[in-house]
Parts: structure tokens; C-alpha cells; sequence
């Protein structure tokens, strides 16, 4: 038996793991797989038959196209090309494209009552405080310069105790 080209060997199988043979991988063809339905259907008790039936699994136009998107899905989830699954690069580039288009889009609205207001307000107040800046600056020139250096002695005289 051990001089036999005949012999099989047996492989120590790990739990978890599936040992399989190339021949095991045959696929069925439709007709075959639409067949072996078909008869499970009809082996359904006369009690059913009775009843009124919904759709049937065993439809031709939906078995060749499901297996063709079936390994169709296995052959990209192998090579990592689920839609959901972009590279992180694609995603990034893809949210920027999106961001500049929701900008374009708000840029090409015209404004909201309640936008133009702020605005008119906002304008106001750096008015009044330009202004004030103004004031503040022609009231220190107006000051003699003696009493700006006296000023200036005591706020350091103070900032040094």
C-alpha cells in the first residue's frame, strides 16, 4: 500500500479551515440549479397546494444574471473594489469636490433677508468703531506732549512695584 501511487494521504485538517479540491469548485450551470428548485417546489404537501401561492423561486430570466452578479461581487470583494470601500485618497478628494460644489452653490443664491441685515449691522459697528479709533487718536494729538511722557512715567513707574 505504501509503494502505491493510488494511495491517498491524509492531510491533518485544522478546525476552521477548509480543505478543498479543485473539482469541488464545479459550478453548476443554471438549468441544474433551476431544476433541483423546481423539484423541491413540487414536493410540497397537496394541504399547500391548496392554498393560493405567492411567486415562485424557480423564475428563468432571474437565475443566470444572479449568478453572474454573484461572482461578479465575489471577484471585487477579492480585489477590494466594493463601492463602499474607496481608498482613503478618493474619499478625501471626493468630500473636497462635494464641499466646493455646496460653496458654489451657496455663492450663487442670492442672500437671505436676515443675511443682508447682519451685514448692514456688522458695517455699522466697524464704522462706529473706525470711528472712535479717530477720536481717541486726535484727542492725543490735541494733548501737549509733556503730559503724554508724564503718562508714560507712571504707567511704568507702576508696572515696576
Amino acid at each position: 500500500m505504501e509503494g502505491s501511487y493510488n494511495a491517498k494521504k491524509v492531510l491533518p485538517q485544522r478546525p476552521g479551515f477548509r480543505h478543498h479540491r479543485k473539482e469541488n469548485y464545479v459550478c453548476r450551470d443554471a438549468l441544474s440549479w433551476q431544476s433541483t428548485e423546481c423539484s423541491e417546489v413540487q414536493e410540497v404537501s397537496q394541504s399547500q397546494l391548496q392554498q393560493p401561492r405567492g411567486k415562485l423561486n424557480c423564475s428563468t430570466v432571474e437565475t443566470p444574471s444572479h449568478h453572474d452578479l454573484h461572482r461578479e461581487l465575489l471577484v471585487s470583494t477579492k480585489r477590494g473594489l466594493l463601492p463602499g470601500e474607496k481608498p482613503e485618497l478618493k474619499r478625501v478628494l471626493e468630500q473636497r469636490r462635494l464641499e466646493q460644489h455646496r460653496e458654489q452653490e451657496l455663492a450663487l443664491r442670492p442672500p437671505l433677508e436676515l443675511e443682508t441685515e447682519l451685514r448692514k449691522r456688522q458695517q455699522i459697528l466697524l464704522e462706529y468703531e473706525q470711528e472712535e479709533i479717530r477720536r481717541r487718536e486726535e484727542q492725543e494729538r490735541e494733548v501737549p506732549e509733556f503730559v503724554r511722557v508724564k503718562d508714560n512715567l507712571r504707567r511704568t513707574q507702576m508696572s515696576g512695584q
